[in-house]
């Protein structure tokens, strides 16, 4: 069967790679064509669009950027026909997904076909804005597999046709520690961080500033500000992928306790005592790997004054969300200043029961991800037998 695959993100590239790579364990002639990064393209697929060229963020920048989407759109459209595939399979990146949906039911199909199927995997955050969306998703998507498990109640509740998978990255992270329990460099990291001239430390705190250089721009200099407070402590940023060396090394020259790799974010996670990360993905990923972190968020005024008018939620990481309390810190616009991350990063690091009480949580959040053990192979079997 022939699939077409829209990830606009790097999470999505991640979730999008290990999805084909269990499509194509039940689909021996299954063939791709993706809109993603380099995790997908490595598995030797036709990657149409790369997510650097793709990721807009914040409404001020969509606005800027809107003939830019709207070329895209067409593109992709026009792609969509002459590919003619069995399925569209839609991850995550609603702005760009969300515009597709109507037109892929009532237009993507030549005069023999029945209609092309859609699949949402990794559903948009409706649940937090824009709930009038649901109505479009009920309408036009065939099939919606969600990884969080507050959604599924959510999208039943308006009657489309949902499943629960778990959370793909239970088992990214499980392999990843298990293949580091067994590799000795791995472990320790001397092997990896060697290549950055990072030396083997004992106390590492993570940097994980963000993917795109705009939010890059407004959170790594109040992140390396802080180090300048921890002088005992080595701090590692975990360069984007995509960016380059010159782009961090403007931030990082003032700063002596402070280096970057690229490429080994769990690497440098697993070896930190705690972590400062951006808000999304990553806020996940540092808590299944039980490191205590700080959720740093800071976006354009004009975007954060209108996201907070329309998004009425009582977090933003999905850590907290998930488990519908605080379990770390979040420190949002005008909260994210030195002295305010300096005093979190203090408790983190010595405050014994704080650090109990997180990892208490973080074993009850893995608990409730933990559906079947690996998500992508449950999504895989959903999607194949629904096409099928």
């Amino acid at each position: 069967m022939k699939y077409y695959i829209i990830a606009g993100e790097a999470s999505g590239d991640l979730h999008g790679s290990n999805l084909i790579k269990e499509l194509k364990k039940l689909d021996v002639a299954a063939d791709f064509r993706a809109w993603g990064g380099d995790k997908m393209q490595a598995l030797e697929i036709t990657l149409v669009k790369h997510h650097k060229d793709l990721a807009f963020m914040g409404f001020t920048e969509v606005i800027k950027n809107l003939p830019t989407i709207i070329k895209n759109l067409k593109f992709c459209k026009q792609d969509i026909l002459n590919y003619d595939p069995d399925a569209l399979i839609l991850i995550d990146y609603p702005g760009f997904n969300l515009r597709l949906v109507k037109w892929a039911k009532e237009n993507a199909c030549l005069p023999d076909r029945q209609g092309l199927k859609v699949i949402f995997y990794i559903s948009p955050q409706v649940w937090a804005w824009k709930k009038s969306r649901v109505s479009l998703i009920k309408k036009y998507v065939d099939k919606m597999i969600v990884i969080l498990p507050f959604e599924k109640e959510f999208y039943k509740k308006y009657g489309v046709d949902v499943e629960y998978v778990g959370h793909p990255l239970v088992k990214v992270v499980e392999d990843y520690k298990l293949q580091a329990a067994t590799n000795k460099e791995l472990a320790t990291g001397n092997r990896q961080l060697a290549t950055g001239n990072i030396p083997p430390s004992s106390n590492m705190i993570a940097l994980l500033p963000g993917s795109r250089k705009q939010e890059i721009k407004r959170k790594l200099p109040v992140m390396l500000a802080t180090a300048m407070h921890f002088p005992e402590y080595k701090f590692i940023v975990a360069k984007a992928p995509g960016i380059t060396d010159d782009f961090y090394n403007r931030f990082l020259s003032s700063y002596k306790n402070v280096s970057a790799v690229s490429d080994q974010t769990y690497s440098i996670l697993i070896q930190s005592k705690a972590a400062l990360v951006t808000s999304g993905t990553a806020t996940l990923e540092t808590a299944l790997l039980e490191v205590p972190e700080i959720v740093c968020y800071k976006a354009d005024e004009l975007s954060y004054l209108i996201a907070k008018r329309l998004i009425k939620l009582k977090f933003i990481s999905l850590v907290n969300l998930i488990m519908n309390k605080e379990v770390v810190k979040e420190l949002i616009q005008n909260n994210l200043t030195v002295e305010n991350i300096k005093h979190e990063l203090h408790e983190l690091l010595t405050n014994e029961v704080r650090q109990q009480q997180i990892k208490n949580d973080y074993a009850e959040l893995k608990k409730l991800l933990s559906l079947g053990g690996n998500a992508s192979a449950n999504a895989a079997k959903i999607i194949y037998d629904f096409i099928k």
